[in-house]
């Protein structure tokens, strides 16, 4: 069947997700950390990259009750997270979640789901996850078109600082092994039949890299500073590209865009800190 749109407030879970001191780790070398960064990279005073929310904590929502669509037309849309506190090396959450929204934009639907995790031993908030996709090709069903966001982007003016990392050939098949193994990022033919020349990076794996340069830059690479990042995916990224994060900044919260060749890739992003 076609998307669904009266799924709309249908909930899920809650489901248990496991982690250990491996997974935190593997995650952070699949968003580019290394040898300059051994508090996220060795299980020596470990710490844990604060979005490692978005692999455990997106669970819960029933995307099984949207109806029926062709993965390859897949893209992520927009991610958020709020971090009630560092994330453990090692943990176990609860996750309950929703469809929070699905809109018809004409040539693709966007589905929109909220999730919630708490601390599966005490009951704890840990984090919460809010995250859209989008499905080209499933349009057109005469849903709501939904919220425009437009005009929510950087001031109009020069980034108080700039971060860049380079992505590795071979990045998406490191942070695959994070979980998300959607052959859209490892696979050239299945790339071509969702008509990209060759495999993409995932856009939560950009979204990590920028996880790391708003870390670094504004919370002194102190995990328990770092409160909420969102940011909208605007350009698909391949592996060996070079990221630059910019950012503005404002008291305890920032403005921030992503871009490649000054084009941007994640943009509308805001960022909480302590």
């Amino acid at each position: 069947m076609p998307i669904d749109p009266t799924a709309v407030g249908a909930t899920g879970g809650p489901v248990e997700r496991q982690w250990t001191s491996k997974d935190t780790l593997l995650y952070a070398l699949g968003v580019g950390a290394g040898v300059d960064e051994l508090q996220f990279t060795t299980e020596k005073n470990q710490q844990v990259l604060p979005t490692f929310a978005v692999i455990v904590g997106g669970g819960g929502a029933p995307m099984n009750k949207i109806g029926s669509f062709n993965p390859a037309m897949l893209v992520h849309g927009e991610q958020a997270i709020e971090l009630e506190g560092p994330i453990p090396a090692e943990g176990r959450v609860k996750t309950s979640g929703r469809i929070a929204g699905i809109y018809d934009k004409g040539k693709g639907a966007v589905i929109v789901t909220e999730s919630e995790s708490v601390d599966a031993e005490t009951g704890a908030p840990r984090f919460r996850t809010r995250s859209s996709v989008f499905i080209r090709g499933e349009g057109g069903f005469g849903g709501e078109r939904g919220p425009s966001s437009a005009g929510d982007g950087p001031p109009d003016r020069a980034p108080d600082h700039e971060c860049r990392y380079a992505t590795r050939p071979d990045q998406a098949l490191l942070y695959r092994l994070s979980g998300d193994r959607n052959p859209l990022h490892s696979d050239p033919e299945f790339a071509r039949r969702g008509g990209f020349d060759r495999p993409i990076l995932h856009g939560l794996c950009t979204y990590g890299f920028t996880g790391r340069a708003l870390l670094h830059t504004l919370c002194g690479g102190d995990p328990t500073r770092f409160r909420s990042m969102a940011g909208r995916f605007s350009k698909p990224v391949l592996p060996g590209q070079e990221l630059t994060v910019r950012m503005w900044v404002d008291g305890q919260s920032a403005r921030f865009q992503t871009c490649v060749e000054g084009v941007p890739v994640i943009d509308q992003g805001r960022f909480t800190f302590a």
